[in-house]
């Protein structure tokens, strides 16, 4: 059974995650938020091994 999701992007970064997607133009600010966004959902926290194919 897979593992419920315990954390989800806000409304708000949903749509800066589409219009990057989109290939909008971004500020500087977008993007760290959108950035921050991504690694505070990190469950996993440290380094991973590399997929291997």
């Amino acid at each position: 059974m897979a593992k419920q999701a315990t954390k989800q992007s806000s409304d708000e970064l949903a749509s800066l995650a589409s219009r990057a997607l989109r290939g909008e133009k971004l500020t500087q600010a977008e993007i760290q938020s959108l950035a921050g966004s991504v690694l505070s959902q990190d469950e996993t926290k440290g380094k991973r091994k590399a997929n291997a194919g």
